[in-house]
């Protein structure tokens, strides 16, 4: 079940306490209370580990047996369990020696145009299942609609998600354009309608518990700069001791996200916590490396945020991506120049940019309500 259906279901049900059964390996129990449910909550609230996710309007607890079981006690018979929507198994392919062909065509062109392991290994996947439709015919022949009515398929009988149904387009127009190379139109195949959802954002004070939470120094260093620049992971662990430009002030990202180079703020106070980081640690090229050298680890990133997270009583739904959201929306706050934010965020349109303005907090501490200026210095009598 994704968000959306969440909300759609919280919305339908406003007076009962729902709680969505978690998936084999959810870390989270998703929990829904009704805001009358006032002693409920109190008490919920007093077991180790819930947090409140207010987008969502759901609570959260570390998803354990033991907690399953307490908080069914907890809610006696007011609740009511909400299934996971476990979507059909894709149809197991197996592909002729053609399509195996054509499949060992599309790795090797797009490994020379450069795409990234991870991309070229779900393009792959992606073209299996493509093939194997349509592998009686020539892929030549294959007509718009009959891609269309593939992919229909899969929603209708498969309940492929929105992000696998974007990923398959992309894998079936990359083949047609690099492999059969045919023109733009061909392969002009309807996408889903995008989501407006809006990304998590930790407040100032919760950033600040994270990046102070590591006692290591290479540890607090790595998180402070994902922060302070507004840096993916991967861009993270890319970055090279020259990128750090200490006498111009800002950070050089070389080819980020669709291979390209941007500049991205160097914060004062970062700048000063890496030199004493480079005088303890010594890389030699990499700004951060791994005990044997190398790029640090992805994955040893997200163990250090997720330990930080945990420890300080955070959003407990927040990724290491999050930090990034955060930056972009608390520049905002700070009213940076929306194109520098454009820029340093190596966004292509600002409209992406814009998406921020809506995460920015909302409250009578940073806006004042024109009913309080009209107000204000006047006397009213009831």
């Amino acid at each position: 079940m994704n968000k959306q259906e969440e909300k759609q279901l919280v919305a339908n049900r406003g007076d009962t306490i729902l709680l969505f059964k978690p998936n084999k390996n959810a870390k989270r129990i998703k929990v829904y209370i009704p805001y009358r449910e006032k002693e409920i909550r109190k008490e919920f609230k007093k077991i180790n580990s819930t947090f409140y996710h207010p987008q969502q309007k759901l609570w959260s607890i570390i998803n354990t047996q033991n907690n399953w079981v307490s908080i069914k006690k907890l809610f006696g018979q007011k609740y009511k369990i909400v299934e996971p929507v476990v979507a059909a198994e894709l149809p197991q392919i197996t592909l002729t020696r053609k399509s195996l062909d054509l499949l060992h065509d599309v790795e090797k062109r797009l490994v020379l145009k450069q795409y990234s392991r991870a991309t070229v290994k779900i393009y792959k996947r992606m073209l299996t299942l493509f093939f194997g439709r349509f592998q009686n015919q020539k892929m030549e022949e294959v007509t718009k609609e009959q891609i269309e009515g593939f992919v229909y398929e899969l929603i209708t009988k498969h309940g492929i998600k929105e992000t696998y149904q974007n990923q398959l387009i992309n894998a079936i127009k990359a083949f047609y354009e690099h492999v059969l190379g045919k023109p733009r139109e061909y392969y002009d195949i309807e996408r889903p309608k995008k989501t407006q959802s809006l990304p998590g954002v930790l407040s100032k004070e919760e950033v600040f518990k994270i990046l102070q939470h590591p006692k290591n120094l290479k540890h607090k260093a790595i998180l402070w700069t994902i922060y302070s620049a507004g840096l993916r992971i991967s861009e993270l662990v890319n970055l090279r001791l020259e990128d750090i430009r200490s006498g111009e002030g800002y950070i050089f990202v070389k080819g980020g996200k669709g291979k390209k180079d941007r500049k991205t703020v160097l914060s004062v106070q970062l700048l000063e916590l890496l030199r004493d980081y480079y005088k303890k640690y010594k890389p030699a090229y990499w700004l951060f490396e791994g005990q044997t050298g190398g790029k640090y680890s992805v994955t040893s990133i997200r163990k250090i945020f997720r330990r930080a997270v945990k420890e300080t009583n955070s959003n407990a739904w927040a990724t290491v991506h999050t930090l990034r959201h955060s930056f972009a929306t608390h520049c905002i706050e700070n009213n940076v120049n929306m194109r520098y934010l454009q820029n340093m965020l190596g966004h292509n349109s600002p409209k992406t940019t814009e998406l921020y303005t809506k995460t920015i907090q909302i409250n009578n501490k940073n806006i004042d309500s024109p009913l309080d200026s009209i107000l204000k210095n006047r006397n009213l009598r009831t």
